[in-house]
């Protein structure tokens, strides 16, 4: 299975990369499988006239003429409207090599890393010795902490985070510094004033009337739900009624903090 199959249908129980997890001369042999899958809806364009799919095609924007396969190269604009082609053979000289191996170079709280840097999220299982897996495992687990090193999948090389969690370790692929924003570099929130006291406090027993256990499990995707029945309904013939939802109500601060701590007293 390629990188590229991992983007749909459902989730697979095979590996589609093998190799280890190196710690100076130690080895892990492991395997890495996708772990997290998205439940989306794709959708078709199609002419409203017909019903038919409408189909792209590669035209050139100079002649206006389709252009075949063989003759498309990948470029990058140097200059608006000025392009540099990149020749397949050329790319495929400085694409990165890939040794098999998740280079660990240290080890890390598994709290230090912040969620905004995780990008994907990996199972790794044990590729032919578990005694080493289970070390590892273990060792992560009584001490709190996690490797962090490098991967490198089809074109990239990414920085990765190696964890234990539920029994198992995982591998996150994380981005790179660069590629997120600083909030301290946005304008809009260095203007940012100080909440008044009262609306604080009212805050504050707002949260403390809403803190409990997590349970992802009672939260659902209405939206693909309501698209599911949308798509049942319209299979079976059935007239559908839309309704504009209504626009949210704007309050001024202090009595939307009052109210709100009122609805959640009366709720209990």
């Amino acid at each position: 299975m390629s990188e590229e199959e991992q983007e749909s249908g459902p989730v697979p129980h095979r590996a589609f990369w093998t190799g280890s997890i190196s710690i100076g001369l130690v080895n892990v042999p492991v395997r890495l499988m996708v772990m997290v899958r998205e439940h989306t809806l794709s959708f078709r364009l199609l002419h409203r006239k017909d019903g038919q799919p409408i189909q792209y095609r590669r035209v050139c924007t100079r002649d206006n003429r389709e252009v075949p396969w063989e003759d498309i190269v990948k470029g990058y604009e140097v200059r608006e409207g000025e392009y540099i082609m990149i020749e397949r053979e050329e790319i495929e000289a400085v694409r990165p090599e890939s040794d098999r191996r998740i280079r660990i170079d240290r080890f890390i709280n598994v709290l230090e890393v912040e969620p905004v840097y995780y990008d994907r999220t990996y199972l790794l299982v044990p590729d032919g010795s578990p005694e080493a897996y289970a070390l590892l495992m273990e060792a992560f687990r009584k001490k709190g902490r996690a490797g962090i090193g490098r991967i490198t999948l089809r074109t990239r090389e990414y920085p990765a985070l190696v964890r234990e969690y539920q029994d198992a370790l995982i591998l996150i692929t994380l981005h790179y510094p660069d590629e997120v924003t600083d909030p301290a570099a946005v304008e809009e929130l260095s203007a940012i004033p100080e909440p008044g006291k009262k609306e604080l406090a009212l805050a504050e027993r707002i949260i403390d009337d809403l803190t409990g256990e997590l349970e992802l499990s009672g939260y659902h995707d209405t939206y693909r739900e309501r698209i599911e029945e949308l798509i049942q309904k319209k299979m079976k013939g059935e007239t559908v009624h839309v309704e504009k939802p209504k626009a949210a109500e704007a309050r001024e601060l202090m009595s939307a903090l009052e109210e709100t701590l009122a609805r959640i007293k009366d709720s209990r």
